[in-house]
């Protein structure tokens, strides 16, 4: 098995790709040792030393490093992801709640948030995930959308110029309603 690293514009953070599905669905976000308690996977990579935050995407796995170097980190961490997936485990136990759960807006604004999600799913989504990371919508009140950015985005030193001059400027183009961005 071979997988492969990427950077990512967080310099804390490295992109790890085995070539193979990580979640058949949506993505998912580990600050500690105790959030990962339905993941073996991300269990045994927070034992690694030096590893602060996982994440999963579709066929990515995102690893965020404290202050330790790199090359101290990445050989435990190829280690723990090829063991998992040479040995068929599951990445997770169960399936984790929905975060549409988690979304505020008022019922009057239902279809601008409609037209906000099409256009972070299809225009803003794709290009995060490249970078080893996620965007979701939380919420929308007043003019102002709320963000989620997870994996790579989270704590990236460029997550603000992204949000501030990539996402609003595109949401404002297409939806007038928006006036500002935020990250929550």
């Amino acid at each position: 098995m071979f997988i492969q690293t990427e950077s990512t514009p967080n310099p804390a953070t490295l992109k790890f790709l085995p070539g193979r599905t990580v979640l058949d669905y949506g993505t998912l976000e580990f600050r500690s040792k105790a959030d990962a308690d339905a993941s073996p996977l991300a269990q045994r990579l927070f034992d690694v030393p030096g590893v602060a935050a996982v994440f999963f995407g579709s066929d990515f796995i995102a690893v965020t490093k404290t202050d330790a170097d790199w090359q101290h980190i990445k050989p435990g961490v190829l280690g723990v992801i090829m063991e998992h997936f040479m040995t068929d485990q599951p990445v997770m136990l169960e399936r984790s709640g929905s975060e549409a759960d988690d979304e505020f807006y008022d019922e009057k604004d239902a279809e601008t948030v409609e037209l906000i999600k099409d256009l972070i799913e299809t225009r803003v989504r794709p290009a995060v995930a490249n970078d080893g990371g996620d965007i979701v919508f939380r919420g929308f009140e007043n003019g102002i959308v709320y963000l989620a950015m997870k994996g790579a985005c989270s704590g990236c030193p460029s997550s603000t110029a992204t949000l501030r001059h990539g996402i609003q400027n595109l949401l404002r183009h297409f939806v007038p309603e928006v006036e500002e961005v935020r990250p929550v």
